[in-house]
């Protein structure tokens, strides 16, 4: 069974706008999936890249633009300057790795939720009371908010230095078990072609 590792930030206005295709189309597949949070912005030095702030201006009002075009072709509402951003994602994400090992919710629901607190709903995602509420949403335990968090803590700084030895260098970031990658929201329709053999 194919089988997609599935790295991403909850800080990421691009894993936002995936919303939840690739879980439709990891369903319509058959493909299993790992949802691996990192800390996209410890990454950024190591891979090339730079925090958006520190961009050229040119780069800085492109990504504005694009970010507006793709929540209207999506539909997903988002603020361009979201009051709680950059958030800290790590407790966030302790919540997403807690909440993938203990199971009984919809993991999915859960990312989106917690991406779109911060992009769509004005939320500061590193408060307990909004992970709380998204686990909550999601089918899952509000408790695991505070259950689990040094392996929590060791699997987000683990993903990281898998995510920089395996090549993944923004997010959301898709690799596949047969070796091909995908980079970006952008990218879930060739993902999907690739998963039908077409591409």
């Amino acid at each position: 069974m194919p089988h997609i590792d599935y790295f991403f930030s909850t800080t990421s206005p691009f894993s936002y706008l995936a919303g939840t295709r690739m879980e439709e189309i990891a369903d319509r597949h058959g493909v299993t999936v790992a949802y691996k949070p990192f800390d996209l912005r410890a990454a950024f030095p190591r891979t090339g890249g730079t925090p958006p702030e520190m961009r050229y201006e040119g780069r800085v009002d492109y990504r504005l633009q694009d970010m507006a075009r793709q929540s209207k072709k999506l539909g997903l509402p988002i603020n361009l300057k979201p009051a709680y951003w950059p958030a800290n994602g790590a407790p966030s994400s302790y919540a997403i790795i807690a909440a993938q090992s203990a199971g009984g919710g919809d993991l999915g629901a859960l990312v989106h939720g917690i991406l779109r607190a911060c992009w769509a709903e004005e939320r500061d995602i590193a408060q307990d009371d909004v992970i709380r509420d998204c686990l909550s949403a999601a089918g899952f335990d509000p408790s695991l908010a505070d259950s689990g968090l040094l392996a929590g803590a060791e699997t987000y700084a683990a993903n990281l230095e898998e995510a920089v030895a395996r090549g993944v260098y923004g997010a959301p970031f898709y690799l596949l078990d047969d070796g091909q990658k995908f980079w970006g929201q952008d990218s879930l329709g060739d993902l999907d072609l690739h998963l039908s053999g077409k591409l």
